[in-house]
């Protein structure tokens, strides 16, 4: 945010100075209008400075138009807004209805439709919004600090919620607040956002690592929200649940790993197989409790499966997909 304030009071000061030296009348406008096409990302600049554009020209005409059949009277204005926004947002232009209204406005205060009045207009309009373009293209903060941070919490995330689930197996009176899950959940959202800005900031269109990074995370959180109500319905200790535990402790470790390397789906199915040749139980909570364990077991197996398929788009430039 601060950076982008640098550029919006530099691209502003550059426009003005600019309108000024070419002999443009108001030379302010075009330090108004450079501020309204200064954006967070690359192609947000360029679709938000070509719908300004392309809504103040539209704007324009239509003005013109109403002035010289009309008149030019203040509630022409009106007229022209009752008009003038509706057709804008039905063309995909409603980014530009307030630089539109500038331009109108200042069409307006000049009290004539004249080719020289029109030309002016212009001339501001590539002015501001010329240069803002120029100083969206230029640079825009790199993003990967901030995602990996947002990596690192995520991880540290899902390995205290792991811990948790481990230890109320072992002990199910044990108690936890889950501040984790919401913490982490908060870290999945602003990572898939930062991607966003990473990705359109890029010159040429691709898809983005990172994204396809917190859509596992986020997918595997949902899993993991499943396990956890699973985990509640455990209300005593059981063999089994001491098993399963031991496959929450190891992927508190497997989640910072840097490679999906299988070995806790391979425990799982051998956990999964040791169930099959256990005796049937004899009590009713005994099978409540049973019946949540493998309903957890299922729900681990989709956890895994998440990560193993994505690490099939695993590349080099990739941020490591992993368990």
């Amino acid at each position: 945010m601060g950076f982008r304030v640098i550029k919006t009071a530099v691209a502003s000061l550059l426009a003005i100075y600019t309108a000024y030296l070419i002999g443009v009348d108001n030379p302010l406008s075009a330090g108004l209008l450079a501020i309204l096409g200064i954006d967070t990302t690359r192609w947000r600049g360029i679709k938000t400075v070509f719908a300004r554009f392309s809504a103040s020209v539209l704007g324009l005409m239509l003005a013109s138009l109403l002035f010289e059949f009309i008149g030019f009277y203040i509630w022409v204005l009106a007229v022209y807004i009752l008009l003038a926004y509706p057709l804008l947002a039905r063309t995909g232009l409603k980014d530009g209805i307030i630089t539109g209204s500038v331009i109108v406005f200042h069409l307006f205060a000049r009290g004539e439709v004249t080719a020289d009045a029109i030309v002016t207009e212009l001339e501001l309009l590539v002015i501001g919004l010329g240069l803002a373009t120029v100083f969206n293209l230029i640079y825009m903060p790199k993003e990967n600090k901030t995602l990996l941070t947002l990596r690192t919490i995520t991880e540290d995330g899902f390995s205290a919620i792991f811990r948790h689930l481990a230890v109320h197996l072992r002990n199910p009176d044990s108690i936890w607040g889950g501040e984790e899950v919401l913490e982490t959940g908060a870290a999945i959202e602003e990572g898939m956002e930062v991607a966003q800005r990473a990705r359109e900031n890029r010159l040429i269109p691709q898809d983005e690592p990172w994204q396809l990074y917190f859509q596992m995370r986020r997918q595997q959180l949902e899993s993991i929200q499943l396990m956890m109500e699973s985990v509640a319905f455990v209300s005593r200790h059981v063999p089994q649940a001491e098993l399963i535990a031991v496959l929450f402790d190891r992927l508190t470790v497997d989640v910072k790993s840097d490679y999906y390397e299988g070995e806790t789906e391979r425990m799982l199915t051998e956990l999964e197989r040791s169930f099959k040749g256990m005796s049937l139980p004899s009590t009713r909570e005994e099978f409540e409790t049973r019946s949540s364990l493998f309903q957890l077991s299922r729900e681990l197996r989709r956890y895994l499966g998440i990560a193993s398929r994505e690490k099939k788009r695993k590349s080099t430039s990739a941020p490591a997909i992993i368990q």
